[in-house]
């Protein structure tokens, strides 16, 4: 969905619905939502997070948005507590995207910075597609345990971390290389 706003369209939310069926024989299906960081917002944000099994922060790199990411992984903790989740068991992993720009903190800056997060952090270019794949895999790792727990992946349906990350992530590929 999108909405115009008074600069441009920004994007409302958008929605990548994901299915596939494990050797085992069992359907997993998979919602994939974004939703911008603006002010206005926010309750959307709030409604997709309250559904949530996995985050994606997406940070912007450029030096010039330091502040505004601060504000916005506030929000998002915040967000957390509003909707009962428990920040520190969340899955998260922090995106830091536009790496192509000029003007952009160097990957040093961010290590250090976020060195002592709990949260894996991936450097990215979205427009050519770079750390995409990689951020979509450091989630799923820190899904399995929480997806097993509560479905019995491993005990169920014979089903290791490994083999998860590869089935999804094989249709992932696979889909990709379809367009």
């Amino acid at each position: 969905m999108t909405m115009e706003t008074k600069d441009d369209r920004t994007l409302f939310f958008d929605l990548f619905p994901l299915g596939f069926r494990t050797p085992s024989g069992m359907l997993v299906k998979m919602k994939l939502f974004t939703v911008p960081g603006q002010v206005q917002h926010d309750a959307t944000r709030k409604a997709v997070l309250s559904r949530a099994d996995g985050v994606v922060f997406v940070a912007d790199s450029q030096v010039d948005q330091v502040i505004n990411n601060g504000e916005s992984f506030q929000n998002l903790s915040e967000n957390a507590a509003r909707v009962g989740l428990d920040f520190q068991s969340l899955p998260i992993v922090v995106q830091f995207n536009k790496r192509d720009l000029d003007h952009i903190l160097s990957r040093e800056e961010i290590l250090s910075r976020w060195s002592s997060a709990p949260w894996p952090l991936v450097f990215s270019v979205a427009l050519t597609g770079h750390g995409v794949l990689s951020t979509f895999e450091q989630l799923l790792i820190q899904l399995y345990p929480k997806l097993d727990h509560e479905h019995g992946l491993s005990s169920n349906h014979g089903m290791s971390a490994e083999q998860f990350i590869h089935a999804i992530m094989g249709d992932v590929h696979s889909r990709e290389t379809e367009r």
